[in-house]
């Protein structure tokens, strides 16, 4: 169903008014001044806005724009007796500005549902339990607020009590919901959909995910791309040139006629061509269509959930030959999980059990895991004389059993022989009364299409994947056999990524880029000084969306393809529409001052190209099965 805003309705009623008055007009037998006065009522009708902006751009001493060679044209049309002529380049010029308005729109729609996510409140918890509705921007970092079903998340926080379906997709392009209780961490914009949840505030609304994202938006149309600044210059020179050479075209050939070769003038004929000119040469087709296909491929990219911040940058984007990644957190999820549970001389349950209590005091990550691992609730009263010994372990009483959980450092210290792991991780080995009971194999999980994401980059083209890491060589070199991915440089700190990085953008193809794609605060110097630099939006950190060109709102690595291709369309469209316009043009330019051309192929050259461009700009939009 095509929606028009109340704007575009009034357009569409003048384009039917008029038309239906120039079919009237065409079948009356009036002729002189009454055929001028009648034709002038649909003209007006058409043009009169256009007419009005030719005016404003001459008293603004900026005469040399599309509005102004539209109403030279016209006039001069009219003047000329072709009356049906100049009312029909109105009234296609305004058909054609109707696409493109519609067209603006409906991309300017996809950014805009991110808008939306902009809160209006925040429901504050008081001292004495009661809530008060402030402004987002009045709530301090520690605050609890209430966000109660179908609500927004107005500030980033940690759920303190409840538990609810998240609404993210908006923030994500994702309409699976997603869930939350208490202890998670909630970032605003997602919409809450089911149930009450408090939430403690751990950042102000400025620094909040959703103030950053709108604040990308609405920077992102002001970066142009080279395309875009060439077209801009170009329109610069091009519309005086033609404007001379169409003065040019209307008195040298009649004075040549007259004053050399003796022959009439034939004033009237060269000034309809050097009209038909004007018509033909006006760039609308390049000025519009160029900057709408980047502003489309933006809102397409925004509804596929991922963010560019310009359109400077879908254009390198596009470029993209080798693509270099982080390891935590961008190809895995950065979350230690039981991965194994190996050399056990009892049931795996049952280890797990001992390893998740002994290690129930312990805020480590790896006890974490266990406990997350063991999954049942952990009754402290059957732990006691719990020793935590640093760089090791620990050593607790279990229901009267000693157990001894930690490293192989451990195992030494009180004298357990004990097994070797050849798998990649973090190993837990377990002693229990002084024997060994088997090891328990903890590491960092890959992410779900982490694998996919770099078959798709092979299949978009890109020919290098590189893997930078500050982890150890065997955890590296095993993720990135597991991804297929050609390249890894491990046990890197933030300042060798950054050396690395730059050694690879020397060795990278000419006229290409080199992409990046990290998410913590240490990959915030990679990503500026790759070519282009991807951030993980929803968990990375704001140093690093701060400092990347393209944000992935969901953290999914399988978009990165999608983004590459999204530019990579969206160029293509661009160029089409370059070549296509300038090609036509010159063509009917040099028909038109020949005399071959009349004013309905100036129409053609002129309305026509740009309807069609826009037509072809549009399907910057579509990027749903790319």
């Amino acid at each position: 169903m095509i929606s028009l805003t109340k704007k575009q309705k009034k357009v569409l009623l003048r384009i039917i008014v008029s038309a239906l008055l120039m079919v009237i007009l065409s079948l009356l037998p009036v002729e002189g001044y009454l055929r001028l006065a009648l034709y002038m009522i649909p003209y007006l009708i058409i043009g009169g806005d256009i007419l009005k902006k030719a005016l404003k751009g001459i008293k603004n001493k900026q005469v040399f724009d599309e509005n102004f060679l539209m109403a030279v044209a016209t006039i001069g049309a009219i003047i000329l007796g072709e009356y049906v002529e100049g009312v029909a380049v109105m009234l296609f010029y305004q058909i054609g500005e109707l696409f493109q308005s519609y067209a603006v729109g409906k991309s300017r729609r996809n950014i805009s549902e991110l808008m939306d996510i902009r809160p209006d409140y925040a429901n504050v918890e008081q001292a004495d339990g009661s809530l008060e509705k402030v402004d987002p921007d009045e709530v301090a970092i520690g605050d609890v607020i209430v966000v109660q079903p179908g609500e927004k998340v107005p500030i980033d926080g940690v759920i303190l009590e409840g538990s609810t379906t998240l609404n993210t997709s908006a923030l994500t392009g994702e309409s699976l919901p997603r869930e939350a209780s208490a202890g998670d961490e909630i970032i605003s914009g997602c919409i809450n959909m089911s149930g009450l949840i408090k939430i403690r505030t751990t950042k102000e609304f400025g620094e909040s995910t959703v103030s950053k994202i709108l604040e990308l938006v609405e920077n992102s149309s002001s970066r142009k791309s080279r395309s875009e600044n060439f077209i801009t210059k170009f329109a610069r020179y091009y519309t005086p040139a033609v404007c001379y050479s169409a003065v040019a075209l209307a008195i040298l050939p009649p004075l040549v006629r007259m004053l050399f070769l003796g022959l009439s003038p034939e004033w009237t004929e060269w000034i309809m061509r050097a009209l038909t000119f004007l018509v033909i040469s006006c760039p609308c087709a390049l000025v519009i269509s160029i900057p709408l296909s980047f502003f489309a491929g933006i809102g397409g990219a925004s509804n596929a959930g991922v963010l560019v911040k310009g359109s400077n940058y879908l254009e390198t984007l596009s470029k993209t030959d080798c693509v270099v990644f982080d390891k935590t957190g961008t190809m895995t999820q950065g979350v230690f999980e039981v991965a194994g549970i190996h050399h056990n001389t009892m049931e795996q349950s049952a280890l797990l059990e001992y390893a998740a209590l002994a290690e129930c005091r312990s805020t480590h990550p790896i006890s974490k895991s266990l406990q997350k691992a063991y999954g049942k609730h952990i009754d402290q009263s059957r732990v006691s004389d719990v020793q935590e010994i640093s760089g090791n372990g620990v050593i607790a009483k279990v229901d009267g059993r000693t157990v001894a959980a930690g490293n192989s450092k451990l195992m030494k210290r009180i004298g357990v022989n004990y097994h070797d792991c050849h798998s990649v991780g973090t190993i837990v080995h377990l002693a229990i009364d002084g024997e060994y009971a088997g090891h328990i194999v903890i590491s960092d999980i890959i992410k779900p299409h982490a694998k996919e994401a770099i078959q798709a980059l092979k299949q978009a083209g890109v020919s290098k994947t590189v893997m930078l890491t500050g982890d150890s060589k065997k955890v590296a070199d095993q993720v990135a056999a597991e991804l297929g991915i050609s390249e890894v440089y491990s046990e890197l700190l933030p300042g060798d990524k950054v050396s690395m990085v730059e050694k690879l953008l020397k060795e990278k193809k000419p006229k290409t880029s080199l992409a990046f794609v990290g998410d913590g605060i240490n990959d915030a110097p990679v990503l500026s000084r790759a070519d282009i630099g991807i951030a993980m939006g929803a968990l990375g950190s704001d140093a690093a969306i701060e400092a990347a060109d393209v944000v992935l709102m969901d953290d999914d690595p399988l978009k990165i393809a999608k983004a590459i291709r999204i530019s990579r369309k969206c160029l293509r469209i661009v160029y089409e529409n370059i070549y296509f316009a300038i090609g036509v043009k010159l063509i009917c330019l040099v028909l038109g001052a020949l005399g071959i051309a009349n004013m309905w192929i100036a129409i053609f050259a002129d309305v026509g190209v740009m309807v069609l461009a826009v037509l072809n700009a549009i399907r910057t939009l579509y990027v749903k099965n790319l």
